[in-house]
Parts: structure tokens; sequence; C-alpha cells
């Protein structure tokens, strides 16, 4: 089982999704508050479930309605994922990956942990 690590930042809070083996998956931008790092963190869990796959790194992707997970193209040419909720705000963001298959997984594994996942607060 996975869990949200909160963690306040210079300007606000994030959290980081980790994996049960403590790897991170995905993380969040900054949020003004701790409230509303948390409803950021509801708003993961409530779209991850309901989520599509968009594969931009496809010459001709076919684009799916929001929820839904984006892979794409970082800068440096590396696999990344983005999940969008249904207004289309992105609320989580993960690490670069070399291998698309790995980026995949990692999206599976989002949708895995994220589910019944402790909520802890660091600093």
């Amino acid at each position: 089982m996975g869990r949200f690590v909160i963690r306040s930042v210079l300007h606000g809070f994030c959290f980081e999704l980790l994996a049960g083996n403590y790897e991170p998956i995905a993380s969040s931008g900054t949020y003004s508050s701790e409230m509303a790092c948390r409803k950021g963190i509801d708003s993961v869990i409530k779209n991850a479930l309901a989520a599509r796959v968009e594969d931009q790194t496809k010459e001709q992707f076919q684009s799916q309605k929001n929820p839904k997970f984006e892979i794409y193209f970082d800068t440096s040419h590396a696999f990344r994922f983005r999940l969008k909720a249904k207004n289309g705000e992105v609320i989580a963001v993960s690490e670069p990956y070399k291998a698309k298959a790995s980026c995949i997984n990692g999206i599976k594994s989002v949708i895995r942990n994220c589910r019944g996942a402790e909520i802890v607060r660091r600093d």
C-alpha cells in the first residue's frame, strides 16, 4: 500500500505519492495551505481511478477526455506522465523515465498505490 507524504515548502505545501517500497511515484505542485494540499490528494485518488491514458509520444495520438494520464516527452526527451483532473488541471506529475514501459508501470503504480494510501506529514 502506498502513502502520501505532505511537506511544507518555501511558499506552501506539496505532496509526494510513495509506493509500498517508499519509492516516489508522483508529486504535486505547491499548494497555499495544508488543507488545499489534502484536497489535492483527494483529487488524485478520485481522478486516478477514473483516468484514461493519452499517449502523446505517438505521432497521431487520440485525445482523451479528462480525467486522464498524459504520457509525454520532457525537454530532455525522457518519458513522463501527468495526471489531469476532470477540470483539466494537472494534479500530479512523475519523475523522468528512460523507457515508455517504465512510465506506463508508473501510471499503474499510481492507480494501485493511491487507493487506501496513508497520508502523513513530514517536515
